[in-house]
């Protein structure tokens, strides 16, 4: 799929690692500005997309600064040693993104509407996290000085509280002055393989419900005035990408007889682009797609991104303890 497919079906896409894919493949060329680099794991491999220039901001459509995807497809699976290795690289990745003192104030926000399973993974996350502020003086003896000040958040979504989650964020944010927050969010893929495999840390903050065509208020440096680490995992696809992947795989195919290859080359992007419209109408081209087991999904992803985030911001605290301790 090419960029003019995501401007006229006005899709967001949330992954860096799949805007880059677009744009990279729409010029036939490597971007400037952006450097990527990969990394290998035995279940997991990481991708990190640096957006270091002003054009290159413009022409991936996301602001400067570090992306870094984990994808693990055993995750899936529910592969416990796939889990274990995935939690231990998010806890790497986003120790490399700060540097703070053992003594740190955390705010962790979980984006989402609590009802709505797929976008429930902002609050399941804040449910197993280890929130330690009202607990900080009074750690178990072993763990004093590797613990740092904790406090969650889950402020729930416009539609139910009537306020928008930047202005709550932004006014606990000035109660309790953290020194960096890190907010979890629900994200949109691009490719139905991404769903509940993949992990996306960036630096740059979030704009809470962009991958469906909802922009809010953008929780970052410059709306909070404290650093912001966004993590997200995809758990729903637009449905126009699912159509537009089925036509394109049905075209290779008749590529492949030779009857039909003219039929082929006949048929121009629009055309297909209107047909999918067609379909998609009653919804506007905004009907997104979810797996029937999202439930479970969240459940195992949540656990994951929850261990590692506690992880990362307790020096004290490794996988075995972070489950004896949080149950």
């Amino acid at each position: 799929m090419n960029l003019d497919f995501y401007k006229a079906f006005n899709i967001h896409v949330d992954l860096a690692v799949e805007a880059h894919e677009i744009v990279r493949g729409e010029t036939g060329r490597e971007i400037p500005g952006v450097i990527v680099d990969r990394e290998k794991y035995e279940n997991t491999t990481v991708t990190i997309v640096k957006i270091v220039e002003e054009d290159a901001e413009q022409l991936m459509g996301k602001p400067r600064g570090n992306y870094i995807t984990i994808e693990a497809p055993a995750l899936r699976d529910n592969n416990r040693e796939a889990q274990q290795e995935v939690a231990e690289v998010l806890a790497e990745k986003l120790k490399s993104l700060f540097n703070l003192p053992e003594n740190a104030n955390i705010l962790l926000v979980g984006l989402g509407n609590w009802n709505a399973t797929p976008d429930a993974l902002g609050p399941k996350v804040i449910n197993q996290s280890m929130v330690t502020r009202h607990l900080y003086k009074y750690a178990p003896e072993e763990l004093q000085g590797g613990l740092r000040s904790v406090s969650a958040l889950a402020p729930g979504v416009l539609g139910i509280t009537g306020i928008e989650t930047a202005e709550i964020i932004k006014g606990v944010v000035e109660k309790i002055k953290p020194e960096l927050i890190i907010v979890v969010d629900s994200l949109a893929a691009g490719s139905v393989e991404r769903i509940a495999t993949t992990i996306q840390i960036a630096d740059t903050g979030i704009s809470p419900g962009s991958g469906i065509g909802n922009r809010r208020s953008g929780i970052n440096l410059e709306t909070m005035g404290v650093p912001v680490i966004a993590v997200g995992i995809p758990t729903v696809v637009n449905a126009a990408v699912i159509a537009q992947v089925t036509v394109e795989h049905f075209l290779e195919k008749l590529q492949n007889t030779p009857v039909l290859n003219q039929i082929y080359k006949n048929l121009r992007p629009d055309f297909t682009h209107q047909v999918i419209n067609d379909v998609l109408q009653p919804f506007a081209g905004n009907l997104t797609v979810t797996p029937k087991e999202i439930d479970a999904l969240i459940l195992n992803t949540s656990k994951i991104v929850a261990g590692g985030i506690s992880m990362a911001l307790h020096p004290a605290i490794g996988l075995e303890e972070y489950n004896m301790y949080l149950n």
